[in-house]
């Protein structure tokens, strides 16, 4: 066994301060996720033929091909048709959110039709209109029957963040593979990395118990 842990010592500030980076671009990613997949959700369910094909289409796409091959797509041959040179967060944002949108929006979509459709009758036989019911009536139960699995897709998105490295941004994986270049030790940053990254899925997870009981108890 040859590890040193003494020699990497003084870039495990530099890897720790990669958290609050990679926090920053997941939370970015899944706001952005979240809205485009409200979008597509009601999409689908819409009484428009076209929109539906577009979100089915949508999702098809996103969720057939890999996440690595839509972000290398965005950041090196968008540029080339564009003349842009787009930044790897930017770059990182779009891609990890259009891909999440397109696994919410199925959530999304089932949380909606499993809500009572005699709600969806009493709002239309008061008068309410589409836009209100859905705002304040629908979306509101379906979000709290999802929220579980929107925090699942959380968790996801952070163990899948470190992808982002591929391109150069400076998350917690990219900080570890530069501390193993100029140390010529990568099993001892990599290995603080992996903790970190079992620590912050493990938080999420812990929250999203928390969450699901308190779910159930306010059900009950």
């Amino acid at each position: 066994m040859n590890l040193d842990f003494s020699q990497i010592v003084p870039s495990i500030p530099f890897i720790m301060n990669g958290i609050w980076v990679t926090l920053l671009f997941v939370l970015v990613s899944a706001i952005l996720g979240f809205f485009i997949g409200i979008l597509l959700s009601l999409f689908k369910i819409s009484r428009f033929k076209s929109l539906k094909i577009f979100a089915d289409g949508y999702t098809s796409i996103f969720r057939g091909t890999p996440l690595i091959l839509q972000l290398m797509i965005i950041y090196f041959a968008v540029p080339q048709l564009t003349g842009y040179d787009i930044p790897a967060f930017l770059a990182g944002v779009l891609a990890f959110g259009l891909n999440s949108g397109a696994y919410i929006s199925e959530v999304i979509r089932a949380g909606i039709q499993a809500v009572d459709k005699g709600q969806i009758e009493a709002a239309k036989a008061l008068g309410v209109s589409y836009g209100l019911m859905m705002k304040d009536i629908i979306l509101p139960q379906a979000m709290k029957n999802i929220l579980p699995a929107l925090i699942n897709e959380f968790i996801t998105l952070t163990k899948e963040s470190a992808i982002i490295s591929t391109i150069g941004y400076l998350d917690i994986m990219r900080r570890a593979q530069v501390v193993g270049a100029n140390t010529y030790r990568y099993f001892e940053p990599f290995l603080v990395v992996a903790l970190i990254y079992y620590l912050l899925v493990m938080g999420l997870t812990i929250v999203g118990r928390l969450v699901e009981r308190r779910l159930r108890r306010s059900e009950s």
